[in-house]
């Protein structure tokens, strides 16, 4: 995969909440877990797990640490899109996985766009 591919799925440099809910449901795609299997992995609960991969809040440090520590998933990636530091080997898994997590986004926010326009 080109450079310039990678750093745009990773949302290189934008650290906003929708760019690392993008990246977090990357991770969880690229583990092959549910939601709530990841939440339990991590020590946090659904609710907090939920609110990081819906863009209502940052992943807290827990959530990194462990994906860093169980996956090679690093803080780098997560908060700003930094594919440089990970291993080949993810990387490979985790843009198959970023791919996917950018269309559910884009359809996701396609569909509450929607909604909007019909129910001002």
């Amino acid at each position: 995969m080109h450079f310039e591919t990678m750093t745009r799925l990773a949302r290189t440099s934008d650290t906003g909440l929708a760019a690392c809910a993008i990246r977090l449901r990357a991770a969880r795609l690229f583990t092959g877990k549910q939601a709530q299997e990841i939440a339990k992995e991590c020590g946090v609960s659904k609710t907090v797990y939920s609110n990081a991969e819906n863009g209502i809040s940052y992943p807290n440090r827990d959530v990194m640490t462990h994906l860093y520590r169980a996956y090679r998933i690093d803080f780098n990636f997560m908060m700003n899109g930094d594919v440089a530091q990970l291993p080949g080997d993810v990387q490979e898994r985790l843009f198959d996985a970023l791919q996917r997590a950018n269309d559910e986004w884009d359809r996701k926010s396609s569909s509450d766009r929607h909604r909007e326009r019909q129910h001002p």
